[in-house]
Order: C-alpha cells, then sequence, then structure tokens
C-alpha cells in the first residue's frame, strides 16, 4: 500500500472571492479541482488576522491557546513549536518541505530571516526561491510561480521512502495587488466588487487587480496539481486548498464578520472518490483540519488539538460536525479584543476594550476601499460592544439585534455559549498593559499599520 502524503497550499487574504464560491474571477483551475475534491461551503477560521489563523490551522488550537496573539514579525509565537503540524508529522516518519511563505514564525522575508524560522519550525528541506530581483511587492506573483515550479520538480523527483508533507503559500492575493495592464484584457466596467464595498470606479480598478491575482494563484495552483497527477501522487495524497481569512478591505479581514472569518476550503481526498464534485454545508473550523488530516493518516489525534475531525463528511455530506464555531482577534496593529460564536442561523460578536468604540483603523489594511471611507467619514464610525445578527433574514449582518426583545433568548443563549467556550478553554482577554515590553502595538487612534504610528515602537520589543 502506498505511503500517504499531505500537500497544503494557502493563499493570502482570498475568503471565498473565487469561482467555486460562485463569484465571475478568473479561478477556472481551481474550479475544475473541485471536481476531484470536496467543496466546504461554511468553513471558517479561528482568527480573521494572518498569524494567528494559520498558527491555529496548524497547531489545532485557538490562538488564546497556541499563543500567537498577533502577527509574527509584531513579537508573537507559537509557545510549544512541537505542536505545529510539521513537527508532529516529522516525529511520526514524514519528510517535511516548506515552499513560499509561512506566517507563523518569526518572518517568512528577509530569505536568511525565512530560512533560520522554518528549520526552527521544523521543515527538512526550504524549497523557496531566492528573492533576488524581487524589487516590490508586485513583483512577489512572479516568486510564486518560481516556487510553484520548485514544489512541481520537487514532487515530481521525489525519491525518499518517507511519506512528504509539503506546505506551500503565496504572497497572492494579499495587497499590493499588481496593477492592469493592456494584456489583462479586464473591463473594468463590468467588475462586481465585493457586496460589502461601495460601487464605483475606484473600487472596482481595485477589485479588477484582484482579479489578476487571483488569475496569476490559479496558475500557480495548476502547476503543482498537474505535477502530483503526473507523478502518480494524485492517488496518494491529501491536496488542500486554504485561505487564512477574508479579503482585506475595510470590515473584513481582522473583522468578527463572516466577510473576514469565512474561508475558501476545498479537499482532494484520496479514497473517498464518492465526495468528489460535492459540497458541504455544515460548520466547520480551521483548527478542524489538523485532527481531519491525522484521521486520515491514521495517526493518533495530539490531546492539545481543539478541534474535531470532519473525515467522515468525505462520507456523509449530511452530517453535522459542529453546531457552532468561534473566533477571536487579539490584536493585528492595534489592539482591538473580541470573540464570536456563530450557529447556522446566528452570529454574536462581543468586543472586550471599553475605552475605545471606534474602527480601530490601522488594522485595516491601507487600500483604495479604506481612502474612500477615510474620506466619507470612517474615522468617527462607531461600533457597539456586543453584535447579534439573525443570518437567514440578515445574511451580511447589516441589523444588530442586540436591542431587539425579540431576540432577548437568543442573545442570551448565545453569550451562555461564549462564555462557557472562554472558560473551557481557558481564554484570558490579555490587557492592553499585559503588551508592554512584549509586542509591537500601534496607538488606538492610529490611521496606519506603520511604525511612526506606534507606540513607544522600540520599547514594545523585548
Amino acid at each position: 500500500m502506498k505511503a500517504k502524503n499531505v500537500v497544503i497550499i494557502n493563499t493570502h487574504d482570498t475568503g471565498t472571492f473565487l469561482s467555486p464560491y460562485g463569484y465571475n474571477v478568473p479561478s477556472d483551475n481551481l474550479l475544475d479541482f473541485c471536481e476531484d475534491a470536496l467543496l466546504f461551503r461554511n468553513a471558517f477560521c479561528a482568527s480573521p488576522t494572518c498569524s494567528p489563523s494559520r498558527a491555529s490551522m496548524l497547531t489545532g488550537s485557538y490562538p488564546h491557546t497556541n499563543g500567537m496573539l498577533t502577527l509574527s514579525h509584531r513579537g508573537t509565537s507559537i509557545v510549544d513549536m512541537d505542536r505545529h503540524l510539521c513537527r508532529y508529522l516529522r516525529n511520526h516518519g514524514f519528510h517535511t518541505a516548506l515552499c513560499g511563505i509561512q506566517h507563523e514564525h518569526k518572518f517568512w522575508r528577509p530569505y536568511e530571516l525565512g530560512m533560520e524560522a522554518s528549520r526552527e519550525i521544523g521543515y527538512q528541506d526550504n524549497i523557496t526561491s531566492s528573492l533576488e530581483g524581487v524589487t516590490d511587492d508586485t513583483k512577489l506573483l512572479e516568486w510564486d510561480y518560481r516556487n510553484a515550479q520548485n514544489v512541481a520538480d520537487y514532487i515530481q523527483k521525489y525519491d525518499k521512502e518517507e511519506p512528504f508533507f509539503i506546505s506551500y503559500g503565496m504572497q497572492a492575493t494579499h495587497r499590493i495587488y499588481p496593477e492592469l495592464t493592456e494584456e489583462d484584457q479586464i473591463d473594468v466596467d463590468h467588475i462586481k466588487v465585493p457586496d460589502n464595498m461601495a460601487d464605483n470606479p475606484e473600487n472596482r480598478y481595485d477589485t479588477a487587480c484582484l482579479h489578476k491575482s487571483i488569475k496569476s494563484f490559479d496558475k500557480c495552483f495548476q502547476t503543482v496539481r498537474d505535477a502530483m497527477i503526473e507523478s502518480g501522487h494524485y492517488d496518494d495524497t491529501m491536496l488542500i486548498y486554504v485561505t487564512d481569512h477574508g479579503l482585506a478591505n475595510p470590515f473584513s479581514k481582522c473583522n468578527l464578520y463572516d466577510d473576514g472569518i469565512k474561508t475558501s476550503l476545498i479537499m482532494h481526498v484520496p479514497g473517498y472518490e464518492e465526495s468528489y464534485g460535492k459540497a458541504y454545508e455544515g460548520l466547520v473550523s480551521q483548527i478542524d483540519i489538523y485532527p481531519t488530516i491525522c484521521e486520515w493518516l491514521g495517526l493518533k489525534i495530539p490531546e492539545w488539538v481543539q478541534g474535531t475531525s470532519f473525515l467522515s463528511a468525505f462520507d456523509n455530506q449530511q452530517e453535522e460536525i459542529n453546531q457552532e464555531v468561534y473566533a477571536e482577534v487579539n490584536l493585528h496593529a492595534s489592539y482591538e479584543p473580541q470573540r464570536c460564536i456563530r450557529t447556522k442561523r446566528y452570529k454574536y460578536i462581543c468586543y472586550y476594550d471599553p475605552t475605545w468604540d471606534k474602527v480601530n483603523l490601522a488594522n485595516i489594511d491601507d487600500s483604495v476601499p479604506k481612502s474612500f471611507l477615510l474620506a466619507h467619514g470612517l474615522r468617527e464610525h462607531r461600533k457597539e460592544k456586543e453584535q447579534l445578527y439573525d443570518l437567514y433574514y440578515d445574511p451580511h449582518e447589516r441589523n444588530n439585534l442586540v436591542h431587539d426583545s425579540r431576540y432577548n433568548k437568543v442573545l442570551e443563549d448565545m453569550r451562555k455559549k461564549l462564555s462557557d467556550w472562554r472558560k473551557k478553554t481557558k481564554d484570558h482577554i490579555i490587557d492592553f498593559s499585559e503588551y508592554q515590553g512584549i509586542m509591537k502595538v500601534n496607538k488606538k487612534e492610529s490611521e496606519h499599520a506603520s511604525s511612526k504610528d506606534m507606540n513607544d515602537y522600540e520599547s514594545l520589543i523585548k
């Protein structure tokens, strides 16, 4: 019997803005992949910010448990690296390789730091292309493709006895998006912007540039998939496509609305051919991916894992694995602790900083949509401490029902469930003062996530 392998391909900031989820974007290769995979319609990250999301997926535990409270390059880390999926699989006889971006330890650039970080995580091979010639972030899409070719070559030439685990991370679809050229042939006047964005020429152009980034990702994805098919490894390898969280737009990334926490998740699992071409409607969290991989491989699910395997969903798409999922934010650039519980019908969000009820602008990536809102009152926009949404009637989470007496029982139930989850997982909301001397934190009134806006930048680093 052939050994079972695992390949994870991940993108930045994509949400579900892809053709398998019904969007008219250039990701036809990914759509074709769905014919050999199970599509998850309701997959959610544990935190809608880069490092906490990835650390949660790769440890099977929430950020407040695994220690990744903010971005890895701002001074936080997984508290026990043995819990990282790479290290766990390596300890169970897998040969491990990283290509491209990882964002759960230190940082992936400069190149030497990235190599050092990957070794400390536990990757035996790092087949990432050099960053030489990458003069700005738009050039990283070309780097993505070089990395895709590296992964393809690695798979086709792999001759070790051990099964392999490969993580391939892309810059796409992270901002800064590539500018359009005449060769792109994208008609900006006929672009549909994401549902939570104002429809104007500037935002349509911005979305068209996102389309270009998606097209680049799609080409890279197919390069790796083709190599798996040609090498014969497509039949013995779990291939996972996943992104970390929602689009890098206002009220998406770094927010607990579905636009922030809902993610793409598409999985090809050999041995479950009946699941190919189908969709799973149940709720799953990215912390459930770790135990699912373990169960498929026949490995013991570690005691620290807080997720639940959904391997049985590949046999039965009607099975409900979770009644609810949870997510959190502690800080991204600035301090903004929040928690949520989401069921099929309801979403409850709670903010825990009583000193600040405005939008934390530094937690919104600089962008054309952000600039538009800044010009139209975003600085004065307020958020309510508690928010409750009936997703059947209000799927875009616009009508807060906290003060609607008809939903009192629902509100009490959601509060209790969130409280019970916090107690069970030993969730401590860290006070802002506890970050002093540990992490780089922007002022709450900061407009941008830049060093000039940070609270005493140097003194916040141990």
